[in-house]
């Protein structure tokens, strides 16, 4: 390689690095800033309403139709669909990674028109809605009353006037949803009243329909020859409650006039009553935001930050907001110790590098090449179009490590000839990179060659290899551009020729050098004695090789499977379900109790309460959820992780509330699969029978997985026995009256179910009003008799018609790909992995289902289930085959990389070995809470395929400079001797800087702790085991098949001068 120009022109060669700095701080800026890239699949949710109608109903009215057609649009993964007692229907479409969200949501939704035939007036009329799913939530705040002022219907409609807008209008926000609902004009009807006056809930709407309109009577004296033009205006909609009292409903006989606030009261409500939320005990209203794919969250999130605080101060006295999820937190929480964990790692990599080389000046060079290398890399993630997430970051962690390696290389390689006796550093420096040239840029090929089979991968593990390998390599190419332009040239200027005899001042320092120099030399004597006795044992290390082979294998199957660990978000959700049937009061006080035990935890920041809506069962006034916020990490003990934190309130509220069941998780660590990180099962019913049938079904199934050790838990919250009342209509009884079935279901749907009758405007928006029984006329069955239906002139009561019998049915029914289906949450046992857990429900299934009965996996399963063994399997025999032709063509041989790749699987092995040791270490009790467990999952593959990287390249260089020597014409077995003994010194070197600069990593704590643990173990096991054995393998393994290729084509010998050689053969004649 000639690269003398680079050596010759240092300014050229620090112009390019200057000028790669410049180009990384600008790409610094540009780039996003979010947790993990956008993984979660593109979703889109198609949603209904039908009022009044029940759970069976909506699915047969509503989700069917809908279904028929949605099913099989483009891309599509599956479906997952709810119908619920409170009349409203949600399909959920999930698409395949990399699908463009907005098509998928335009495909949608003229799938939806194809259906709007088919579906019934009432849902038509208020609307069928198709939106893109956001997934990543940014920010869940909330509005609420400090001093208790105020009512819920305030606060909801105050966040939704004067706050939702300017939320919705910051940069970056995708959608911004109230969980509450809006203002409504309700018209409570009295029943009885009614009856007198001949009418029926019909009527009153019909009133509405014609009293209640925006109208457009036109202008007087336009083109009449005039001098003045005057515009006709109407009243138009009504917009007060007093308004709507004076609507004349009918003409009496008697020439008065009946008015709406006659046969009914009208006050300004809530559109529904659902919801009720709670913030540390008082009134509030719960906010969340979603991100805009591919916008920058942080970014985002400091804006809407900003926006609470200016509209604190202009909120009505006692309003208050708090934010209570925020994924900044964790994000510049993680942030923060990736960093902190660089800045050690760089502290620690100088110190080795000091130690071996002893001279400040060459420990600056690798110093210089961290940095140009690492920023440079933003500049070309920018213009990939990739993130800095927490996966970009960890790769720079570990890219430390192979950056210093080409720079220590190269200035080691220097030394190495003013040992021999240069006299210039600049000819030293021409010369070391003549030699290492090849190998460096052979190095650099091997390591990205690593990783580019990985970024083929498919599906969520694929856009977390992509993004890890991708910045890898980035980085690799820029430290071998570095090693090749700046080192050198450095070299050439900085380091100085050694003086022979030159008075040594007794320090400290220079004579730990001394004794340090001694050891090693001695070291170095051994070391070659080990080799030759290696060598001349062929068959031992040959017996080592298979037998690494033989334990990888079988760690790989030994040790369990994951996807991404768990971490401690600072977060944790919890569940309230009543029995079925409850009401929302006895639900409200429920929470209260809860909230109280929860409010007595020390490790609690802030608590929000939702009562009539659940991250898992649904919403119906059974159904509570809690988000609580924990105190930052900083304030948090070792003992108060969000893991026992979560434990300890699961236990207590099991003892303190005995009439409902509540259930605490922790959020999944991957934002847009499903609500907690369980396995999420579903079980289908293809046979189409009742439910009671399936739910039996459903019950064995998860009784058999319970009994399996592997799984801690499996809990479904499909319960069928609500209880309902079937009301059967006589139609001979109607017939003979003359009134029809279906005048009967209307009037009872007026009173019960509510219509939707009219708008009417306010506050500059729209609301709608609704026409309803006082709820106080509707509490039960008696109240049936007030209701009367009209025939002809006569009013004839309901009840006369109409039979009614008690019976039990579900709350919600969901579908899963268009099958009936039961979701079962179900969490592995401590110790065992998804991996495991999921084994064992295929298991199960096989021997316990029915015929017609099957189970479909949703959310990250799925994912971790199509991914898992079989495409990581291929990806690692990829990497080899790629080393393994690279090298091939570097050495022209097909023979010789074998001594190259038969030295990987010593690496591998090792850092199985530290894996499973930590986790044995995590089981025992005490360690448990701070240690955790690992398992073989996206963290630690990549550290896997780096190390097949790293590893190729200790053992290409030693390699490399055993066949230079034996083209020189020493006997192979001291060519392979002295070539790895010339390597020894580099090769100790970056292994230590490498071992040693991720020690922080594999002691991590705090935010993000468990990822980064798996990493740096691997990582360092896998680096350190493997240079132990490479050392003294790689010569012998080189020795064989040199040999053999030798057989196929005989070398062909260099006449080089070999002055620079005989200096090398002199010293080693001695050692003979």
């Amino acid at each position: 390689m000639k690269l003398d120009r680079f050596i010759n022109r240092p300014v050229l060669s620090t112009v390019i690095s200057i000028l790669i700095v410049i180009l990384g701080i600008l790409g610094l800026f540009t780039l996003p800033i979010t947790q993990y890239p956008d993984i979660a699949p593109p979703t889109v949710s198609v949603r209904a309403t039908y009022t009044g109608a029940n759970a069976q109903t909506v699915l047969n009215s509503v989700i069917a139709p809908l279904e028929d057609q949605i099913n099989g649009v483009e891309n599509m993964m599956y479906m997952t669909s709810n119908a619920s007692n409170n009349g409203s229907a949600d399909i959920s479409i999930y698409f395949k990674q990399g699908t463009d969200p907005d098509m998928a949501a335009v495909n949608v939704q003229n799938r939806v028109s194809m259906a709007q035939g088919l579906l019934p007036a009432e849902v038509t009329k208020i609307g069928v809605t198709t939106q893109k799913r956001q997934n990543s939530m940014l920010v869940v705040f909330a509005v609420y009353d400090a001093e208790d002022r105020y009512d819920q219907k305030f606060l909801e409609n105050y966040a939704k006037i004067n706050l939702i807008p300017e939320v919705q209008r910051v940069p970056g926000v995708g959608d911004a949803n109230v969980l509450g609902t809006d203002y409504s004009m309700r018209i409570w009807l009295k029943p009885d009243v009614m009856a007198q006056y001949k009418l029926v809930p019909n009527d009153v709407s019909n009133v509405l329909a014609e009293q209640n309109v925006e109208a457009a009577p036109g202008s007087f004296g336009e083109q009449g020859n005039q001098s003045f033009q005057y515009t006709i205006r109407y009243k138009g909609r009504l917009q007060t409650a007093e308004e709507f009292d004076n609507i004349v409903v009918k003409a009496l006989p008697d020439g008065e006039v009946l008015r709406l606030k006659d046969i009914a009261d009208i006050e300004l409500g809530r559109l529904t009553y659902n919801y009720v939320n709670k913030v540390n005990g008082h009134n509030a209203v719960a906010c969340i935001v979603y991100q805009m794919p591919g916008t920058n969250a942080t970014e985002t999130i400091n804006n809407i930050q900003d926006l609470l605080v200016r509209s604190e101060a202009t909120m009505p006295p006692g309003m208050k907001v708090e934010v209570s999820m925020n994924a900044n937190d964790f994000l510049y929480a993680s942030i923060h110790e990736v960093l902190k964990t660089l800045l050690e790692a760089f502290i620690l990599v100088f110190i080795v590098v000091y130690v071996f080389l002893q001279d400040l000046r060459s420990t600056l060079i690798p110093a210089i090449a961290i940095p140009v290398a690492l920023i440079g890399t933003f500049f070309l993630l920018s213009l990939i179009g990739f993130s800095i997430n927490l996966l970009t970051l960890c790769a720079m962690v570990l890219a430390i490590a192979i950056v210093v390696d080409d720079a220590i290389v190269v200035v080691e390689g220097v030394h190495a000839k003013l040992d021999q006796g240069y006299k210039s550093a600049k000819q030293a420096s021409i010369d070391a990179m003549s030699e290492l040239g090849g190998a460096i840029v052979s190095i650099t090929l091997v390591m990205m060659s690593v990783f580019i089979p990985v970024s083929f991968m498919g599906g969520t593990a694929g856009i977390f290899y992509r993004q890890f390998g991708v910045t890898m390599a980035i980085a690799i190419g820029l430290s071998a551009l570095n090693a090749l332009t700046l080192s050198p040239a450095l070299c050439a200027i900085f380091l100085k020729p050694h003086d022979e005899h030159g008075e040594k001042k007794t320090t400290f320092v220079s004579r730990f050098h001394t004794s340090f120099n001694v050891a090693y030399d001695s070291l170095l004597k051994s070391y070659k004695k080990r080799v030759l006795f290696f060598i001349q044992k062929k068959w031992l290390a040959f017996g080592t090789v298979a037998a690494s082979i033989a334990l990888l294998i079988f760690f790989m199957q030994v040790t369990p499977t994951g996807m991404v660990p768990n971490e401690d978000m600072g977060t944790i959700m919890g569940a309230v379900t009543l029995p079925p049937g409850a009401s929302q009061e006895r639900t409200l006080e429920i929470m209260e109790r809860v909230d109280s035990l929860i409010a007595s935890d020390p490790a609690v920041k802030s608590r929000t309460a939702i009562t009539g809506f659940s991250f898992i069962g649904g919403q119906g006034p059974s159904y509570g959820s809690f988000i609580i916020k924990l105190k930052d990490w900083e304030e948090r003990s070792m003992t108060q992780s969000a893991e026992v934190v979560y434990g300890s309130l699961f236990m207590r509220a099991q003892k303190v509330v005995k009439d409902a069941q509540v259930l605490f998780f922790t959020p999944p660590m991957i934002p847009g699969y499903s609500a907690s990180s369980d396995i999420e099962l579903n079980m289908q019913d293809k046979t189409g029978g009742d439910l009671e049938k399936f739910f039996e079904v459903t019950k064995q199934y998860t009784a058999a997985l319970t009994a399996r050790p592997e799984i801690k838990s499996a809990q479904s919250t499909f319960n069928p026995n609500f209880p309902q009342y079937m009301i059967d209509i006589d139609a001979a009884a109607c017939k003979k009256v003359g009134i029809s079935p279906s005048d009967i279901l209307a009037t009872m749907q007026g009173y019960y179910g509510g219509l939707y009758a009219s708008n009417f405007n306010r506050f500059g928006k729209m609301y709608r009003v609704m026409v309803q029984a006082d709820p106080a006329l509707r509490t039960n069955l008696e109240s049936l008799k007030n209701i009367k239906v009209r025939n002809g002139n006569e009013m004839a009561p309901i009840s006369q018609f109409v039979s009614i019998k008690k019976v039990y049915g579900p709350d919600i029914i969901s579908r899963f790909n268009m099958y009936t289906s039961i979701k079962v949450m179900v969490a592995p046992a401590d110790g065992y992995t998804s991996g495991q857990a999921l084994k064992a429900i295929e298991e199960v299934a096989s021997t316990t289902l029915p015929t017609g009965f099957g189970y479909e996996l949703g959310g990250m399963a799925r994912e971790e289930a199509e991914t898992s063994g079989s495409t990581t399997g291929l990806i690692f025999l990829l990497c080899f085959v790629f080393v393994y032709l690279l090298l091939s063509a570097q050495y022209e041989s097909y023979i010789l990389p074998l001594a190259v790749l038969l030295s990987i699987p010593f690496g591998l092995m090792g850092s199985f070995l530290f894996v499973q040791g930590w986790a044995a270490l995590g089981n025992i009790p005490a360690l448990k809470m701070i240690l955790g467990t690992m398992s073989n999952n996206i963290y630690m593959q990549i550290a896997l395929i780096m190390l097949v990287g790293l590893l190729a390249k200790n053992a290409i260089l030693i390699v490399e400079f055993a066949l230079d020597r034996r083209r020189m014409g020493m006997s192979i077995t001291w060519a392979a001797v002295l070539g790895a003994a010339a390597r020894l010194r580099p090769i100790l070197m970056t292994s230590l800087a490498m071992v040693v600069g991720l020690l922080p990593m594999m002691f991590a704590f705090g935010v993000g702790a468990h990822g980064n643990r798996t990493l740096g173990t691997a990582a360092i096991g896998g680096m350190f085991i493997g240079m132990i054995f490479q050392i003294f393998i790689v010569p012998v393994l080189f020795v064989v098949f040199q040999y053999l290729q030798e057989k196929f084509k005989p070398i062909e010998w260099e006449d080089l001068d070999n002055s620079d050689m005989n200096t090398e053969i002199e010293q080693y004649a001695k050692t003979k």
